[in-house]
């Protein structure tokens, strides 16, 4: 087990049933899966960049990147029907657990000008969303061997009922939020 999994099951369940008064672990939000999801934009014509972005979310998850394919052409933007137009990832387990601590811990840290995560961006289930503008937060990537970097969204699906309680959670588990501003 992680360090970040047995956090969860022996620590953060109980608080959270304190918090919240469930009655049961079942109860408990939890994370399912992470989705990093990347386009590849202006490249998509260059089938070496477009495998360097592959490899690059290979060594990011530890998993390899699925590729998304045009499904129709469209002639203003150049895009042909069966053409690969991105990558993504599905995270779950052991995996997606060691990815959170290393994002949490490692990657928002280096990230420039950082002040916390948005509070705002939960969707009405729970369910949390981050845009990273470039992918060499990551300690994975080399700077020097990057040709051109590439923003990414990162979903975290959780089976929370409500927007706090998922907010509780990924607080627990040590997600950076925003501090309120005062308004004068």
């Amino acid at each position: 087990m992680t360090n970040l999994k047995e956090k969860y099951t022996k620590e953060i369940v109980k608080k959270l049933k304190e918090e919240f008064n469930y009655s049961s672990n079942f109860q408990v939000p939890r994370i399912t899966s992470v989705s990093i999801n990347v386009g590849v934009g202006k490249i998509k014509e260059s089938k070496d960049d477009c495998a360097l972005v592959a490899k690059d979310i290979a060594l990011i998850t530890g998993q390899l990147p699925r590729f998304n394919k045009a499904r129709i052409s469209v002639s203003g933007f150049k895009l042909r029907e069966g053409q690969i137009v991105g990558y993504s990832v599905t995270l779950r387990n052991m995996k997606m657990y060691d990815f959170i601590e290393r994002f949490v811990n490692v990657s928002l840290p280096r990230i420039r000008d950082f002040r916390g995560l948005s509070n705002d961006s939960f969707d009405q289930q729970g369910n949390y969303s981050i845009g990273i503008r470039e992918h060499t937060i990551f300690p994975e990537i080399k700077y020097d061997n990057v040709k051109q970097p590439f923003s990414m969204q990162i979903n975290f699906s959780i089976t929370a009922r409500s927007k706090e309680e998922a907010k509780k959670l990924l607080e627990h588990l040590g997600f950076p939020f925003e501090k309120k501003k005062d308004k004068e």
